[in-house]
C-alpha cells in the first residue's frame, strides 16, 4: 500500500494558475475537487519551472500510470478543466486521477479516494512529455 501523501513537486507557475482554478470552483459543484487540489498545492514543494525535474508530472504533461488494483496502464495528459477531453486522453486536474497524479515523479505511487469506487492505487511509470523539460514554459 502506498502512503496517502507522498512528496510532491509543483512549479510556481502551475501553482499560481491552479490557485485560480481552485478559487473559481470553491462555490460550485466541483467544491470537493477544488478543495482536494488546494490541499495538494499546499503540501507540495514549489520550484521554478526551469528547476523542476524532468520525471515530475506537471500541468500538460503526458503521463503513463498503472492502476495497481486492476493492473491497467493508461496514458493521459493532465490539463486545465477547459481543455479536458477524456475520449482524447486529456484529464482535468480537478478529476480524481488528475489531482492524484499531479506533482508525483516516476516510480512514486499514491492511494487516492474515488467518488464512487473506494480508493485507487496509482503508480507513475513514465512522463514521456513534460512541457518544462521540452523548454515550453507557456503551456
Amino acid at each position: 500500500m502506498f502512503p496517502i501523501a507522498p512528496s510532491l513537486v509543483i512549479t510556481t507557475q502551475d501553482a499560481e494558475r491552479l490557485r485560480l482554478i481552485v478559487e473559481l470552483h470553491l462555490e460550485g459543484q466541483r467544491r470537493a475537487a477544488a478543495e482536494a487540489l488546494d490541499r495538494e498545492i499546499a503540501r507540495a514543494k514549489l520550484v521554478a519551472p526551469p528547476a523542476v525535474p524532468p520525471d515530475v508530472v506537471t500541468m500538460n504533461s503526458l503521463v503513463l500510470y498503472l492502476d495497481e488494483v486492476t493492473q491497467k496502464r493508461r496514458e493521459v495528459v493532465i490539463t486545465y478543466p477547459r481543455d479536458a477531453c477524456v475520449e482524447e486522453g486529456r484529464v482535468s486536474v480537478l478529476s480524481p486521477i488528475g489531482t492524484a497524479l499531479l506533482g508525483l515523479s516516476v516510480g512514486q505511487g499514491i492511494t487516492w479516494p474515488m467518488p464512487s469506487a473506494g480508493h485507487k492505487r496509482l503508480r507513475v511509470l513514465a512522463v514521456p512529455y513534460q512541457p518544462e523539460a521540452a523548454g515550453n514554459f507557456e503551456l
